[in-house]
């Protein structure tokens, strides 16, 4: 009889990394229903996978099932609390929903088991921004430069934290590592401008958008934004480019001109 149990323990066991690997290998392609389906064969006999009840939280979060995912992840912190990914699940899943305060308090303790995920520090970073604390938000991005320094949009979020910290050096320089990194050149120098303008600096702010215009003539949403910065040094301009902007659908563009051009 005891040779008996052993051998179904062993059944058991290998039948249960099939059904991992098999679902495994459907979350990979993306086919998240099947993924699911599978896990809950190995859980229906170890409730306790923790490999499983991840990937399935992962799955139901690609399906955007969040209740069910923050459910999984949530119990795996039971199990095993030092379990980093499951923190960084709960925490992008806030994020997702814009609970900027969740996510950063659960992003927080991801970091502190796991200090060398991108993903990890990338979004913490991104939810300090939202939560207004830019001091360790300027942090967090620096350590994420270091796990990915090619990466661009680190330097476009730490760039904008810089800017409320008020340090125009290094909004300055976070920017320009963004322009020189970012695959679309003309995005990389609207959204650069777009930073100069929101923090004051008008003058760069101008000089980024005349650069996108002058590569893309129709990009009205630079036009508007240049429009805005020119109200005060040229309204006649100013004006007459926000009515053109506004003609061709930019939202800037007529909340501007109605604001100013009446």
């Amino acid at each position: 009889m005891r040779h008996l149990f052993i051998c179904l323990a062993v059944m058991l066991s290998l039948s249960c990394s099939t059904s991992f690997e098999n679902g495994e290998v459907y979350y990979k392609n993306g086919d998240f229903e099947k993924a699911i389906s599978t896990f809950n064969k190995v859980l229906f006999i170890n409730v306790t996978d923790v490999k499983s009840l991840h990937l399935r939280a992962r799955s139901y979060e690609e399906m955007e099932e969040y209740d069910k995912a923050l459910q999984d992840y949530k119990t795996i912190i039971k199990y095993k609390p030092t379990y980093a990914q499951a923190h960084a699940g709960i925490g992008m899943v806030a994020f997702k929903l814009k609970d900027y305060q969740t996510a950063e308090k659960h992003l927080l303790l991801a970091s502190l088991h796991d200090y060398k995920d991108f993903d990890i520090l990338f979004y913490l970073g991104r939810a300090m921004v939202m939560n207004e604390n830019y001091q360790s938000a300027d942090e967090f991005f620096q350590l994420a430069r270091e796990l990915k320094p090619d990466e661009p949009m680190t330097y476009y979020y730490q760039g904008i934290a810089r800017a409320k910290l008020g340090d125009p050096l290094g909004t300055a320089g976070s920017f320009n590592m963004y322009v020189t990194l970012s695959p679309d050149k003309i995005e990389g120098l609207y959204n650069r401008g777009f930073a100069f303008m929101i923090i004051g600096y008008t003058d760069w702010a101008i000089e980024d958008f005349d650069s996108v215009l002058k590569k893309n003539p129709t990009h009205y949403e630079a036009m508007a934004r240049r429009a805005a910065c020119l109200l005060k040094t040229d309204p006649g301009k100013s004006c007459h480019d926000l009515r053109l902007a506004a003609q061709h659908g930019s939202k800037y563009g007529k909340e501007k001109l109605a604001q100013f051009c009446n």
